[in-house]
């Protein structure tokens, strides 16, 4: 392979326009956010707050918050989760690893698996890319519910509406 050519500009920003079909950026400066009211309810004492919600290609990334010990959830994907603990820890019943503060995951499809968050544990953050859905099980597998990207829309509408920000507030997250 020949050499890449060096740039003699490298700092002069690109000189063409992007293509005018792209989407805009998204840059959260407070992605941990201090107003609460961002944070969407999912469950008792569990919230989730919208980073990316991608209903052309059916992802979503979020931070998820969890401020109590137990089971959280017994859900199997269809497609690749990637996972980054920013604060607490937690792990899955199926496993015999721990997901701990500056851990990356990388849930593999067609897994199912039972997150529990640690008895010690006060508050649990881990931001997380999902594709596709979220199909919630018994320990047998028989369906409970799901979530994709278009309920998750849902609920921040909703909630959003509900605390004042009104329901296009998720609007600046979806693309």
């Amino acid at each position: 392979m020949p050499p890449m050519k060096t740039d003699p500009n490298p700092r002069m920003p690109y000189q063409h326009p992007n293509p005018k079909e792209a989407l805009p950026d998204i840059v959260i400066a407070e992605a941990i956010p201090m107003d609460e009211r961002i944070w969407v309810p999912q469950g008792e004492n569990v919230w989730f707050r919208p980073l990316c919600l991608n209903r052309s290609q059916g992802y979503w990334m979020n931070l998820l918050r969890v401020r109590k010990s137990g089971v959280l959830s017994r859900h199997r994907h269809p497609q690749a989760v990637h996972g980054l603990v920013l604060k607490g820890r937690w792990f899955y019943l199926e496993h015999d690893w721990i997901a701990e503060e500056g851990g990356y995951v990388f849930e593999p499809p067609g897994e199912t698996h039972t997150l529990v968050v640690p008895d010690d544990v006060e508050e649990m953050i881990t931001f997380f890319q999902v594709n596709g859905i979220m199909y919630y099980v018994d320990a047998f597998g028989e369906p409970l519910g799901f979530e994709d990207v278009f309920t998750k829309i849902d609920m921040c509408r909703a909630h959003y509406a509900k605390v004042g920000l009104g329901e296009d507030y998720v609007d600046q997250f979806i693309r």
